[in-house]
């Protein structure tokens, strides 16, 4: 199958556990951003949180998929959790670009990542693999967003709201969409205190933290 002309999104996590907040807000802004294809690439080892236990790559990988089962359109990627390092996005795009060469590669990440941009490893070599997509995760607004995003990519951005609002390669976008205000952080603590995650979780990544206790106090 060509990859010619495609517009492929692709969200890279822990997903520790993967939460309707990791899917609803691309589901919501996909017409607008023209993404043919999702990808999801559970990270081995963020850089940022190296030093945190994760759940194993195998069950990341297996809850992120239970959660994106009824979508086609969306591939959970290997690519990262088959490497014994840390998983720097950089190194991420190269591979995608080599395999999608022909491709529009937007990476994805939520607002309240954009005060780190400067300490991303070859933030520069990025812009030139992907174009960079910010979602708002509620950590701040988006003319809040905007702003950072300008001052640390030293870019102007564009904001997508609609088909065909969307800039060429090599660009910083926002696109607008519902908060969903959910956090894995937040759903650990839950499972430890013994509360019910229905509402925040697909009901086959409930069972199946329930079925493998994870998460749990001891």
């Amino acid at each position: 199958m060509t990859t010619t002309g495609m517009k492929i999104g692709i969200c890279g996590g822990t997903f520790d556990p993967f939460h309707r907040g990791h899917l609803d807000p691309l589901l919501a802004v996909r017409d607008a951003m023209q993404w043919d294809r999702v990808v999801y690439v559970p990270a081995r080892r963020q850089p940022f949180k190296a030093d945190r236990t994760a759940a194993s790559a195998y069950h990341r990988f297996a809850m992120a998929a239970l959660a994106t089962a009824p979508f086609g359109f969306v591939w959970i990627s290997p690519w990262e959790l088959e490497r014994d390092a840390i998983s720097y996005t950089v190194d991420t795009l190269e591979s995608f670009r080599a395999e999608y060469a022909d491709a529009t590669l937007d990476w994805i990440i939520g607002d309240d990542n954009v005060a780190q941009l400067d300490q991303w490893k070859s933030f520069p070599r990025i812009l030139e693999l992907a174009n960079f997509v910010v979602l708002s995760r509620g950590a701040q607004a988006v003319a809040s967003t905007v702003g950072g995003v300008e001052s640390r990519a030293r870019t102007k951005i564009a904001v997508v709201d609609e088909p065909g609002s969307r800039p060429a390669n090599g660009s910083v976008v926002v696109a607008r969409n519902a908060v969903v205000p959910i956090s894995s952080t937040e759903i650990r603590k839950r499972i430890r205190a013994g509360e019910p995650i229905d509402s925040f979780v697909d009901p086959r990544v409930a069972r199946y933290i329930d079925h493998y206790g994870l998460y749990r106090a001891s």
